[in-house]
């Protein structure tokens, strides 16, 4: 059975009152993503930015002998290139896409136009880079205190959340490269949560079987990521 199509759609400019939201959403272009396409390099000029309508992208800081670590995950709830707004005009982190899909690309010289004359989209936009930071360190801490398990949940409601699906396709050696651990560590953390029946796992397809159960499962980041979107841009996602 096909799939449903997914509602194109972002959050962060739903918000806005329809004025600023039709004069932003007329200067970008939509644009289709393909998985893995970097849309950023640390210390880049921006030259765009993005609001992903279906598509998700992944925040990563590059490690020593090509390794990696996702720090931070870019749905429809937000943006890449925010930073734009804190008059930084260069890329922080790696960026690129984890979930293929659709988005709105504007360039970067017409959105900072419309952050000076619009103060709601400047104020709005400024909030997520302060939620999207707190996301960054909140993975630091869990990166460090908690198991590969729950981080491995915490991962797949994160995905789940952007991507508004299920069913995914996730081979050990990509979760280990996110999660920055060894392969058969992430080998282990499935093999639990397959166990527990909260997620199915075979041949790099996992399926979530039960959201309840697996957010039990997850440390207490993801509670805490959701917490903070809700208080800081006044509502949930």
């Amino acid at each position: 059975m096909p799939r449903p199509r997914q509602r194109e759609f972002n959050r962060l400019l739903a918000q806005l009152p329809a004025r600023d939201r039709e004069a932003v959403t007329c200067l970008g272009e939509r644009v289709t993503l393909d998985f893995r396409a970097v849309l950023a390099r640390p210390d880049s000029v921006i030259r765009h930015v993005y609001f992903p309508l279906t598509c998700f992208i992944s925040v990563v800081v590059p490690a020593d002998k090509g390794e990696s670590l996702e720090v931070g995950l870019i749905g429809n709830e937000g943006m890449l290139g925010g930073t734009i707004s804190l008059g930084v005009n260069s890329a922080p982190l790696h960026a690129l896409v984890q979930g293929a899909g659709t988005a709105l690309r504007i360039t970067a010289a017409h959105f900072r136009r419309e952050l000076e004359r619009r103060p709601k989209l400047e104020r709005a936009v400024t909030r997520y880079c302060y939620v999207l930071l707190r996301q960054v360190s909140q993975t630091a801490a869990c990166t460090r205190f908690h198991t590969i398990e729950e981080r491995l949940a915490r991962w797949l409601l994160m995905t789940q959340d952007r991507a508004s699906g299920a069913e995914y396709h996730l081979t050990q050696a990509f979760l280990a490269r996110m999660l920055g651990v060894r392969r058969v560590g992430v080998t282990q953390a499935a093999s639990t949560l397959q166990a527990r029946g909260l997620i199915g796992y075979r041949r790099g397809e996992v399926v979530i079987s039960d959201r309840s159960g697996l957010r039990a499962a997850s440390c207490i980041c993801y509670s805490k990521d959701k917490r903070l979107y809700k208080r800081t841009m006044g509502r949930s996602f």
